[in-house]
């Protein structure tokens, strides 16, 4: 059993080293049809390392060729299919603009797009690159709205936007839970959940962060100086009503109503407090104004 086991082993060492070979032996060719039909072949075979890397030697001597059109699009998907997005995006783009009247430059341009999209980082990462998916396979569909793909695209654009949202609902939970009391951070999550509803109006999220909204705004207006509290516990009472309005039975309401009626309350009672000092101020002017009228 141990003979054939290394038998076995010594055959497929044998047959690496040929096949190895066998592709240097492409590589060191002068001939360029032979080394094209070579990476055709190990295309087929899904062998897309050494056929890229034939398709890289030969494209430079192809200019004008009949095979430069094919051998382009298929270095294209060589990129592709070994997880190089970021390089297939950018030839595939190129070959829907050099090859521009071919059968292929359709499927180019949305290939060129779905690289993007895989390409496409993490939610916790910078989003530059989902915003430029997005923008690509946008722009294919519009530029091709009875395209074959026309699904595919509307499905990973909805993925994308969900990396966004994600994105944007991490970052204003951040700003709350960074520093619950720091009133730059506040105001900073309070404008977030407000971006946030903006941009995503029928999240998921669209509940949980409507209470944030009232949380966030209600501990900004218990840190802030008296002189903006009435305005700011007059938002958190806002924002509890635009919670109650849209989520008449949401589970945080209990949580909620608290703060909305001490939001009332300190509103009424620094309106009260303002209108005792406005009085007061004009009762001293009033006082002043006797002063310097009354007869010397």
């Amino acid at each position: 059993m141990k003979l054939k086991k290394y038998l076995l082993i010594g055959f497929i060492a044998v047959i690496g080293l040929s096949s190895c070979g066998k592709f240097e032996k492409f590589r060191k060719s002068a001939s360029v049809p032979v080394k094209y039909k070579a990476a055709m072949d190990y295309y087929k075979k899904k062998e897309f390392d050494k056929a890229g890397i034939l398709f890289d030697e030969i494209l430079p001597v192809l200019k004008g060729d009949s095979t430069q059109e094919m051998a382009t699009f298929y270095q294209a998907y060589c990129d592709f299919n070994l997880g190089n997005y970021a390089v297939a995006n950018t030839h595939f783009k190129k070959f829907s603009e050099v090859f521009s009247r071919s059968e292929f430059a359709e499927e180019a341009i949305y290939m060129s797009a779905f690289s993007l999209y895989k390409d496409s980082p993490n939610f916790n990462l910078d989003q530059t690159g989902t915003l430029a998916a997005i923008n690509e396979l946008q722009g294919y569909l519009n530029n091709f709205p009875e395209t074959k793909y026309k699904d595919e695209c509307t499905q990973m654009i909805k993925d994308l936007r969900k990396k966004l949202e994600q994105k944007a609902y991490e970052k204003a939970k951040l700003y709350y839970k960074t520093s619950p009391f720091n009133i730059m951070s506040l105001k900073s999550s309070v404008i977030e959940i407000s971006n946030f509803q903006k941009d995503f109006p029928d999240s998921d999220y669209s509940e949980e962060i409507a209470y944030l909204k009232v949380i966030a705004q209600f501990d900004l207006a218990e840190s802030t100086i008296e002189s903006r509290q009435r305005e700011r516990f007059g938002d958190a009472a806002k924002f509890y009503l635009e919670l109650i309005d849209k989520y008449p039975n949401s589970a945080y309401l209990k949580l909620s109503e608290k703060m909305y009626d001490k939001s009332l309350k300190e509103v009424a009672r620094l309106t009260a407090l303002e209108a005792e000092q406005k009085a007061l101020l004009e009762k001293e002017r009033s006082n002043t104004s006797k002063v310097t009228t009354s007869p010397q």
